[in-house]
């Protein structure tokens, strides 16, 4: 079971222990990221292994919008940090119970990540392809 300590972000902290941020505020809450938002919780972890593995549990849980049915607020909906720690901890014990699956899918998803950033690289490449074709026809 892994350690950690979830709590609010405050601007200007500096942590010296592994820890990523899960965005609090707006209907992407529960975003994770590895540099701070300005609205975010921090979870703090003892060891590099245990915050890789978590941010691949937070990342999942945000893009299945696990966090949507625990978001409050009629103009800027939030997440509130007693309801995320509740629900944190249980879900990503739930998902952590097959622990060679899990690795699976985190290397999985690690590869995926991998191409679509392959894939946009190549995209800005033939957007530069196509305007430096273009600039030359109209030059002509």
């Amino acid at each position: 079971m892994m350690n950690f300590i979830i709590k609010t972000h405050r601007v200007g902290t500096i942590y010296s222990k592994p820890h990523l941020f899960l965005l609090n505020k707006g209907m992407n809450s529960g975003k994770p990221q590895k540099t701070a938002f300005t609205n975010s919780f921090v979870v703090i972890f003892q060891n590099e292994e245990d915050c890789e593995s978590l941010f691949f549990i937070a990342y999942s849980l945000w893009q299945t919008k696990f966090w949507h049915q625990h978001l409050v607020g009629s103009v800027i909906p939030f997440l509130r940090l007693p309801d995320f720690k509740k629900e944190f901890n249980p879900q990503a014990s739930l998902m952590m119970v097959e622990h060679e699956q899990h690795q699976k899918n985190v290397a999985a998803l690690k590869l995926l990540e991998k191409k679509e950033k392959q894939y946009k690289e190549d995209m800005m490449l033939i957007n530069d392809l196509r305007r430096a074709i273009l600039y030359r026809y109209c030059r002509k």
